[in-house]
């Protein structure tokens, strides 16, 4: 087989690129080792930056996002038993969030690649890619036993942290920094109305917890836990009960429980490979860089790398300019590390770490209190919330 790019993982972020190249006449071919109702059946973010959205309706698939989606112009940060309201949009100048799944993402983009018969292979075995230090890169892949091979001029490695897109690359030509947080996320999907109207992010004695949504009659909850959770231990009614005791009094009263659709435990970690580049091989996405999701900034990092990886390729194929190209690994890197500065902040703001003394207990508490109350602080928050500009 013989295409222009051969993209390695179909999440949302192989998908978008292989949208946006279509749509620029590029050919491509998706590879993944998962069943496409694997894909869709993994539970994640959905916290859009404008800049995330906008792409999206660039690619087209804006129509069901448009009629479905919840914008959001605010958050409450809690903390000692009160809310305070953090004003994203008057303190932006009129930017928003847009609440919508990644699930909801990932189909929408499904079904437009199928629509305008993209090259999409499911339950792709032992996908490799070969080499790409050179003019002439391939993909190799088993399917129903059959060995293949993919010729193409360029590799999109759009496969995850645990992907062989980055494994693939020697170690010596690889940088990578990690930090582990002493915690994970319990997260409960529930068909019940959310508890509030924005997002609640609350600092508490016992642990972080967050109270957010995926539409107007299905909430989704968190609560910081250990890592060694196992999430059979916890019935519905022990995880309600522990959410309740983490609230504000009036959010725990009017919060609405029911049976749970998924439960999960997800450690918090955050990671950055550098470069993005290798020849003609590029890393986006989580198979770059992770970030904890206190910040909601995962998604939207992994949309704002095929931005650049979309015109590069674009600009190669379009006019034969390697500029884009060239930079792409630099530009992405800038942007990353601004998100995992926030991220981090994020982390630190509102999590009660193990080690944490009663002096830095009462730093926490008095950073909740300036930046709800200082204009310039919360000003910061907003415009990294809401997502920086690209360029």
């Amino acid at each position: 087989m013989r295409t222009q790019v051969g993209i390695i993982g179909a999440g949302p972020a192989g998908l978008l690129l292989s949208q946006l190249l279509h749509l620029k006449g590029i050919d491509s071919v998706v590879l993944e080792r998962q069943s496409r109702a694997y894909v869709l059946s993994r539970i994640r973010a959905g916290v859009l930056e404008q800049g995330t959205v906008d792409l999206l309706k660039t690619a087209q698939v804006g129509e069901r996002l448009d009629r479905e989606a919840l914008l959001h112009g605010g958050i409450e940060l809690a903390f000692n038993g009160k809310r305070r309201h953090i004003d994203m949009k008057g303190l932006t100048g009129g930017s928003v969030v847009t609440v919508y799944g990644q699930t909801e993402v990932t189909k929408d983009l499904m079904d437009a690649r199928n629509a305008l018969g993209g090259q999409l292979v499911y339950e792709a075995e032992d996908v490799t890619p070969h080499d790409f230090d050179g003019d002439k890169p391939r993909l190799t892949y088993r399917k129903d036993g059959i060995e293949h091979e993919v010729f193409c001029d360029y590799i999109a490695g759009c496969d995850g942290f645990h992907g062989i897109s980055r494994r693939s690359v020697p170690q010596t030509a690889l940088k990578t920094f990690e930090r582990a947080y002493p915690f994970g996320w319990f997260g409960l999907l529930c068909e019940t109305p959310p508890v509030h109207d924005e997002l609640i992010y609350n600092n508490h004695e016992r642990g972080f917890a967050l109270c957010t949504m995926r539409s107007p009659t299905r909430s989704r909850y968190y609560i910081q836990c250990a890592t060694d959770e196992n999430v059979d231990d916890w019935s519905d009614d022990r995880f309600w009960d522990e959410l309740r005791s983490r609230l504000p009094g009036d959010i725990a009263e009017r919060l609405v429980t029911g049976p749970s659709i998924e439960k999960s435990i997800a450690p918090l970690r955050s990671f950055v490979a550098e470069p993005m580049r290798f020849g003609r091989m590029f890393l986006a996405g989580d198979a770059a860089h992770i970030v904890p999701p206190t910040g909601a900034k995962g998604l939207n990092l992994a949309a704002s790398d095929i931005y650049f990886l979309s015109r590069a390729l674009t600009a190669v194929f379009e006019t034969g300019s390697n500029d884009l190209i060239d930079s792409y690994s630099a530009q992405c890197l800038r942007r990353i590390w601004k998100a995992q500065r926030f991220s981090w902040w994020m982390t630190s703001l509102l999590h009660r770490f193990p080690e944490s003394s009663p002096y830095e207990q009462r730093l926490q508490q008095a950073e909740l209190d300036y930046v709800t109350s200082s204009p310039a602080a919360a000003t910061a928050l907003a415009e990294n919330y809401v997502g920086l500009p690209y360029e």
